[in-house]
């Protein structure tokens, strides 16, 4: 079973602020944040590679001029 931690949430404003304990600390600077089931789920943020951002794209059904012989 995993270790639970009791904290404390700190309100500033309309900003709400999670201490993190330092056995949790992630070894980033950015996270993406989701709520589920009503639990707030804290991943890591990984920047995706060039090549996964191209294979996620529609196809496109235009055509293209021949860039070997301009106008």
């Amino acid at each position: 079973m995993s270790t639970e931690y009791h904290v404390k949430l700190i309100q500033q404003g309309n900003i709400q602020t999670l201490p993190i304990p330092q056995e949790l600390t992630l070894s980033t600077s950015e996270v993406i944040i989701r709520k589920e089931d009503g639990k707030l789920i804290i991943e890591p943020y990984k920047k995706k590679s060039l090549l996964e951002t191209l294979s996620n794209l529609e196809p496109l059904d235009e055509e293209f001029p021949d860039v070997d012989h301009p106008i």
